[in-house]
């Protein structure tokens, strides 16, 4: 092998393999998911919400105070005090407290799901500035290593235009591929500082040299199951259907308002007397019944609220068949996506070893004059543009992963692998 064509391969074989101790998906995922502000607020909201069943069973649970007061008058110089402790127990409220407590319930899974989707989010703005970042460095290296290549066969023109083997045209046009390569490595490092700056927004940390993620998974094995999966488990659609639940709920403790309730009570009073007349005398009282309500009118209250009740209910139907709908398109459209990636990599790998091949034998025969200049700068720029393409499918099909794991509820931290 020559020593033109040895450089090459250990150029490439640079290119394929990952940096020493490189920043892992894994590793920038999890630090999304412990400093990230926008998933710290969705799930502090979250807990917010848990606690609205509590309330709702409070309001079939016993209660209970105390009040006191004390006095003095100037005209009889009378003083007092006196203090009063009470209780109530509903003992039936129409059906007021368990349908909201369902309809609590609902919100609660509701929120869950969102959640749910939120961390998913999060998630594909990871993987999504990963992949961007990572194609990036990648881009910079293949310029990089492009310059190196072109500046070895610079120095190999310029030895061979001294010898009379090659003229000033042929290293005119390998200097002029050596300064277009400059351009184009100054732009992929510029556009590599954007992405840095995004990866740095979304993960909350300065990255290090990426390494290649592994496929995410498990991924659906045909369109059939991908579509099951995401009726079965898209966050968005179970948030829907939670909601529409929720109101249906809600119907029921509306027209729970016309109901009767029924609640006993009681309560104990103590007064005394500080002075004047009859000091240090005392009052005990003490009581206990039941209390029935029975409401008769309530000027249409009761009944404009169950409709409106039932037309958020409606409402919220349409919203779960569209959000169904939605699950499956995006399902449908991550799938292709995901297949058009995996059709073009076997591809895009066979050019990257066509054009490294190529390269490495022009350069060869170049050296036996079997080769123009105009050939070498053909096969450079034919290898470039098979690496770049190759590092751009290979971002684009993790992307397209996490779009098909999202679509169908299946993309949370489980779904990253280590390393």
């Amino acid at each position: 092998m020559s020593k033109r064509l040895m450089v090459a391969v250990a150029l490439s074989t640079a290119l394929a393999s990952a940096p020493v101790q490189a920043e892992t998906l894994r590793d920038a995922v999890e630090a999304a998911y412990l400093g990230n502000p926008t998933l710290a607020a969705a799930r502090a909201r979250q807990d917010g919400l848990a606690e609205t069943p509590e309330q709702a069973r409070a309001a079939g649970r016993i209660t209970a105070a105390a009040d006191g007061a004390a006095g003095y008058d100037r005209f009889d110089y009378d003083r007092g005090a006196g203090g009063t402790v009470s209780a109530s127990l509903p003992i039936w409220t129409g059906g007021r407290v368990s349908s909201r407590l369902r309809a609590a319930e609902g919100d609660v899974a509701a929120g869950e799901e969102g959640l749910r989707d939120a961390e998913a989010a999060l998630l594909t703005q990871v993987i999504g500035v990963y992949a961007e970042l990572l194609y990036d460095q990648q881009a910079v290296d293949i310029g990089k290593a492009d310059i190196a290549l072109l500046d070895h066969q610079v120095a190999e023109a310029q030895a061979r235009y001294r010898l009379g083997k090659a003229t000033r045209t042929d290293v005119a046009q390998l200097e002029a591929q050596r300064a277009s390569a400059g351009a184009t490595l100054a732009a992929a490092q510029a556009t590599l500082e954007t992405a840095t700056a995004n990866y740095r927004a979304v993960v909350g940390q300065d990255p290090g040299p990426l390494a290649p993620p592994p496929a995410l998974g498990p991924m659906p094995a045909t369109l059939e199951q991908a579509r099951a999966d995401a009726l079965a488990a898209n966050p968005l659609y179970q948030q829907s259907l939670r909601a529409a639940d929720a109101a249906g709920a809600r119907i029921q403790e509306a027209r729970a308002g016309s109901a009767p309730t029924v609640s006993v009570g009681g309560g104990y009073g103590y007064d005394v007397r500080l002075g004047g007349v009859g000091a240090g005398s005392s009052l005990r009282a003490a009581n206990l019944g039941l209390s029935l309500h029975i409401p008769i009118l309530t000027g249409g209250l009761v009944a404009s609220q169950v409709r409106q009740a039932q037309a958020t209910q409606r409402a919220t139907v349409f919203d779960a068949a569209a959000a169904g709908r939605e699950a499956t398109r995006s399902t449908d459209a991550a799938w292709a996506a995901l297949a058009g990636a995996r059709a073009q990599m076997a591809a895009n790998q066979a050019g990257v070893d066509a054009a490294n091949l190529a390269l490495g034998g022009v350069r060869a025969e170049y050296g036996f004059d079997l080769r123009s200049t105009l050939d070498i700068l053909v096969a450079d720029e034919s290898l470039r543009s098979a690496q770049l393409a190759l590092a751009r499918n290979r971002s684009d099909t993790i992307i397209a992963q996490a779009a098909l794991l999202r679509a169908t509820g299946h993309l949370d931290l489980d779904a990253i692998p280590n390393g």
